[in-house]
């Protein structure tokens, strides 16, 4: 798989399906085909224990990382079997932050 996915949801989908507080609606486009390392919206934990909308980039970035971000190979999947085992996750991968992504399709490549 290529990592690529689809993004099309509207503000008021993405608001009603992870209970986002109410503000100012904001102005998702449409994207059909996202790769590793493009900015895409995904909702996180905030302080308090809500959820907010937050944009970031696609893909993983490992823990101990110390290049600057442009010259991070371009991953993006973790089998969920070695996760702890592989050093592009390790023994952090627990306590990083996690996202969820509002990919709506993945792309077969």
């Amino acid at each position: 798989m290529c990592g690529r996915f689809v993004q099309r949801y509207t503000w008021d989908d993405v608001q009603e399906l992870y209970d986002l507080p109410d503000g100012p609606a904001r102005n998702l486009q449409v994207h059909y085909n996202i790769a590793p390392t493009d900015p895409v919206n995904v909702v996180k934990l905030a302080a308090g224990g809500s959820t907010e909308l937050v944009s970031t980039r696609w893909g993983l970035i490992p823990w101990w990382w110390k290049k600057p971000l442009k010259q991070v190979p371009a991953s993006f999947n973790a089998r969920a079997e070695t996760v702890a085992d592989k050093p592009i996750s390790g023994s952090r991968s627990r306590t990083a932050g996690s996202r969820i992504s509002t990919a709506q399709q993945m792309v077969a490549c």
